[in-house]
Formats: C-alpha cells, sequence, structure tokens
C-alpha cells in the first residue's frame, strides 16, 4: 500500500549495503561473544560452569525481553523522526555498549551490557521498516531475504570470529563488535539517505509504542496483521530448535564431536543465507509468497523427518540442505504483511512484529531443553533425542493453518 521512496539506483545500493551491514555486524557481534561468555562470566562472577550456565541463561532472557520492550519504541520512533536518526543512534549505542562489557569490572556491569545490546538490537524493526520504504510492494520479499542472509552469515561468521579472538582473552570479542558497530555508524553518518519523507511520517504516541497497542492500531487497517504477525512468531518458535538443543540432539542422537555440530550449524547458517539472498529472487515470481512459505514448511518436515531416522551422518547433512528451503518463509510472510499497512505505519509493524517475536525467544529454549531432556537419558519416557525436531515442524505446520488463512483473507480484501 506503500509506494518506494524515490531514492537514486546508487543510493538504494548504499542503502540495502548499510542495512545489510546493520544486521550482519548485529548478528556477529550476538555471535563473537558467544564462545567467550561463559569463560567472562565465571571470571567476573567467580563461579564454576554450572553457575555461569544460568548467569547465560537470564542473561539471554533479558537480551530477549528488552527487544519485546524496545523493538515497538523504535519502530515507532522511526515512524515519527525517520529511518536514519534511529539506526544511527542504535548503531552508536551499541558500538559503546559492547566497550564498556569488554570493560566490565564487574558481572553485573556485563548484565547490563546485555540488556542495553537487547534494547539496540531492536533496531531490526527500523531496518524493515526503512527497506519497505525504498522497495516496491512486489519486490519485498527478495529485500527483505537480503536482511535474512545477513542473519545467515552473521550466524556463521560471529562464533567463528569469537572463538578465534578468544584466543588473545575473552574481552577481545566484545572490542571487536563494538569497533565493527562504530565503523558502520561512520559509514552510514556520511552516505545513509533518509527514506521516510515528512509527508509520510505520523506523530509518536507513548501509550501506542507497544507490541499490543501497536497491533491493534494496526489490525484496524487490515484484520490480516494479527494473523500474519501469530504466524511469524510461530515460526520463530520453530525455528528456535537449532540455537536451543541442536547440539545436544547431535550428541545424544548421533554421537558427534565439537567439530561436527559445528559444521552442521555452518551449514544451516550457510543453506539459509543462499536461499534467502538468492533463491527467493527465483522462486517468488514463479511461486508467490504464498508458494514460498508452502515449499518452506515442506522442506521444514522433510528435514525433521530425515533426523528422526538418519543413521548415517551424511543423511543427517542430507537433511540439512532439504531444510534449507526454509530460508523462503520469514521473508515471504514480511513481505506479505508489509503489504497490509500504509507507509506511515511500517516502523510499527516491524517493532510489534519483532516484538512479539522474541516472546518466542524467551519460550523457545527452555521448552525446547525440557521436551529433549524428557526423551533422552535413564528416564526418559522413550528414548528419541530428536522429538524437539519433530516437535518445531508440527510447530511450524500450525503456522502454516494460520499463514493460509491469513494470505486468502487478504487476498479477497
Amino acid at each position: 500500500m506503500s509506494e518506494a521512496a524515490s531514492l537514486s539506483a546508487p543510493q538504494r545500493k548504499r542503502a540495502i549495503a548499510f542495512l545489510f551491514a546493520v544486521v550482519l555486524i548485529d548478528m556477529i557481534g550476538f555471535g563473537i561473544v558467544m564462545p567467550v561468555l561463559p569463560q567472562l562470566i565465571m571470571h567476573l562472577g567467580q563461579i564454576p560452569v554450572d553457575t555461569a550456565a544460568l548467569w547465560a541463561g537470564w542473561l539471554g532472557a533479558g537480551y530477549a525481553a528488552m527487544q519485546f520492550v524496545f523493538a515497538p519504541i523504535l519502530g515507532n520512533l522511526s515512524d515519527r523522526f525517520g529511518r536514519r536518526p534511529v539506526l544511527l543512534l542504535a548503531l552508536l549505542g551499541f558500538g559503546i555498549d559492547y566497550i564498556i562489557m569488554g570493560l566490565a569490572p564487574s558481572i553485573w556491569w556485563l548484565v547490563i551490557g546485555r540488556f542495553v545490546a537487547g534494547i539496540t538490537g531492536a533496531s531490526f524493526s527500523a531496518a524493515y521498516a526503512y527497506l519497505a520504504d525504498i522497495t516496491p510492494p512486489e519486490e519485498r520479499a527478495q529485500s527483505f531475504g537480503i536482511i535474512g542472509m545477513a542473519f545467515g552469515f552473521g550466524f556463521i561468521l560471529g562464533p567463528a570470529i569469537g572463538g578465534f579472538l578468544g584466543e588473545w582473552g575473552p574481552r577481545i570479542p566484545f572490542y571487536a563488535a563494538g569497533g565493527l558497530a562504530l565503523a558502520n555508524f561512520a559509514f552510514g553518518f556520511f552516505f545513509l539517505k533518509e527514506s521516510l519523507p515528512e509527508e509520510r511520517r505520523r506523530p509518536f504516541r507513548l501509550g501506542r509504542a507497544n507490541a499490543f497497542s501497536a497491533l491493534k492500531a494496526l489490525s484496524g487497517q487490515s484484520p490480516t496483521v494479527l494473523w500474519f504477525v501469530a504466524a511469524l512468531a510461530l515460526w520463530q518458535l520453530a525455528h528456535l530448535v537449532y540455537p536451543s538443543v541442536w547440539a545436544y540432539i547431535a550428541i545424544a542422537a548421533y554421537g558427534w564431536s565439537e567439530w561436527k555440530i559445528g559444521l552442521s550449524l555452518m551449514m544451516v547458517g550457510v543453506t539459509s543465507a543462499l536461499v534467502q539472498g538468492f533463491g527467493l529472487r527465483l522462486l517468488i515470481p514463479r511461486l508467490g509468497e504464498r508458494g514460498a512459505v508452502k515449499l518452506g514448511v515442506a522442506s521444514v518436515c522433510a528435514a525433521a523427518l530425515v533426523y528422526a531416522v538418519a543413521w548415517e551422518d551424511w543423511i543427517v547433512f542430507a537433511g540439512i540442505l532439504i531444510g534449507g528451503l526454509q530460508g523462503l518463509v520469514m521473508p515471504s510472510i514480511n513481505a506479505l504483511n508489509s503489504k497490509a499497512v500504509d507507509s506511515s505505519s511500517q516502523g510499527e509493524l516491524q517493532g510489534a512484529t519483532q516484538a512479539v517475536g522474541s516472546l518466542a525467544a524467551i519460550v523457545g529454549p527452555p521448552f525446547y531443553t525440557i521436551l529433549f531432556a524428557r526423551f533422552t537419558g535413564e528416564d526418559a519416557i522413550v528414548h528419541f533425542p530428536a522429538i524437539p525436531l519433530v516437535a518445531s515442524a508440527l510447530i511450524a505446520l500450525a503456522m502454516l493453518a494460520i499463514f493460509s488463512f491469513a494470505a486468502g483473507k487478504l487476498a479477497k480484501s
């Protein structure tokens, strides 16, 4: 329902490159500290590894909770003041925050730092809104796919860089993450143009800058918004099975070493990034967004079946390749949802979507780990370590039902 901003072709390419870098650097920053975070927590708190794991769990929950609160706020602020200042301030804060965490003298500094990182990471809402501003509706799935590709590459590069830099000390990766963010801030400050003109901005209302109020207001433009956001939340819940329990499943079901686990996760990131970066451009014109989502969900279900019956390593890796088509799902749903609201509400929509998705990041890890524990070990109901992957596929099917209902209503409107 919105028209693409009138940026020149070079300006649009620079903007997309900048947004790619924003998401890539944020994901690298999130992943770069993963290999060294346990050691830093143990050092700062003078605590053993089991207690450090509990602290890490609370840090992750706090990160997601901050995104739930602040993603709608930043999205609404970008609708009022423009995307550029919100993105630049978030990057600046991200860079400073990670440097402060690197200097942290106590574990509580680290806690505060991760909470602030959750706030600055909520800038994804402004990034998606910027893309919606500069991209025609029929091309949004491909553009959102580029952001998805940045997620995938960040997931690959972050832990690898963090592990490498961590050899020089557990604080070095934090400085690296901060330096990358500040470099991207400098690039954006000089080269990024605003995408939202004054006439398409709307007033900021704090009472509306939360997920529930925002969704209530947006549903007034199109009732499909709530259904699409629900579908996205379920999809993110399904996808969280990989960071939550994949490593444990690989050990219990396949007897894999750390090297094979790392290789498999790298393959997940690579296949997802390639599908979102290139596969969408080939398949969306042929299948449309609805067809792409169906194909992506089918790949998840097929991969879960492969994981459940795999008896050789190569079969598991074949399942990863099949499951790579799941990268079609999220950009396609996001593209359809962005078409359902007007141009002045894109930031609000993306903020509410990210906030609801962060609830999945709070619920998903304990759900999958508890399920895994019930089907693994001496007291298991039945020994079936791959049960979380089957549960993930069932959640994806439930998502498909909700999505199909919403897409049908949108087509009739």
